[in-house]
């Protein structure tokens, strides 16, 4: 007799399409407030590594193409006047293309570049009256005190690294710090993700969005899924949403100064196989400026596509 040792490979793929949608009505709570809606678009793929990598010590590269547009409110979206509008009205509109390099030493830094407009031009009154006329919700009376347009320009630093493993590889730690430069915004975040489940390596993981590869990695699973929590403590230098273009004399009706330290709470479920990778997080915020009357809680939603 004859044994023939087999090694359990999982199904590659080296391109995602898919996206992110961010709305503080999955909440079902009926509140349009603040940071309304965000709707993005990505593209991701491997990029080849010149040789072929060794599976105990390796740098996976992925390249992304993204284009997005995020919309705030003020406490609601239909104001009697203007001094009910306790956070500019706002849109952002975008695109970006984005390099990440994840090594096998489970430690994630991705560089994007962004090109985006806020004000008018960024046609966030146009797409929220589209998606309350579609859906039948009240009418919008408050956009005409936006902010004014101005073309931005953002650089971003995103760092990802494991810093705790249980025996079991059933929970990890990791640490997220991210880097943001640009006229548009400027801070710096710094927090935690705890993830348990079944988990993933970071350099093939939904946390990380490296699910797509050219080559076989050491220890992947076919499935993954888990619940997370990500708690983080963010620096805002400058956000034009609420203090308007910041090239801008003219800035707009209303704008408001940012608060310096704002902390968010992350708390959902991950979920990848195949082909696809599905996950939803509810987000909470505390206030961006002294002048909002609520801190803020929305839903996001992600479904991705591989092949």
């Amino acid at each position: 007799m004859v044994s023939i040792p087999t090694f359990a490979q999982h199904k590659m793929y080296k391109s995602e399409f898919g996206f992110k949608s961010e709305n503080d009505s999955f909440l079902a709570t009926g509140q349009d407030r603040y940071y309304t809606n965000g709707l993005f678009i990505s593209f991701r793929s491997a990029l080849n590594p010149k040789s072929q990598p060794d599976s105990n010590n390796f740098t996976k590269k992925i390249i992304e193409y993204s284009f997005g547009q995020s919309l705030y409110n003020a406490q609601s979206g239909a104001v009697p006047n203007i001094s009910f509008v306790d956070r500019p009205f706002a849109g952002y509109l975008y695109g970006a293309v984005a390099l990440q390099y994840l090594s096998s030493k489970e430690v994630s830094k991705k560089f994007k570049v962004e090109i985006g407009t806020i004000g008018p031009n960024a046609y966030g009154f146009e797409i929220q009256d589209l998606i309350h006329q579609t859906f039948g919700f009240y009418d919008l009376d408050g956009w005409q005190y936006q902010v004014n347009n101005e073309l931005g320009l953002k650089l971003e630093a995103d760092l990802l690294y494991n810093t705790y493993q249980s025996t079991n590889q059933k929970t990890d730690i990791s640490i997220p710090v991210k880097a943001t430069l640009g006229n548009i915004y400027t801070g710096l975040s710094a927090g935690v993700l705890l993830r348990t489940g079944n988990i993933n390596p970071l350099y093939h993981s939904v946390a990380t969005q490296s699910n797509v590869s050219t080559f076989q990695e050491k220890g992947v699973k076919d499935q993954e899924f888990y619940f997370f929590l990500k708690p983080l403590l963010n620096f805002v230098a400058y956000d034009a949403t609420i203090s308007g273009g910041l090239f801008n004399d003219d800035k707009g009706p209303v704008t408001f100064d940012s608060k310096p330290l704002i902390f968010s709470q992350e708390l959902g479920v991950a979920f990848a196989k195949n082909r696809w990778t599905i996950d939803f997080s509810l987000i909470f915020r505390t206030k961006e400026t002294k002048t909002m009357l609520h801190a803020h809680k929305y839903g996001c939603f992600d479904l991705y596509y591989r092949f």
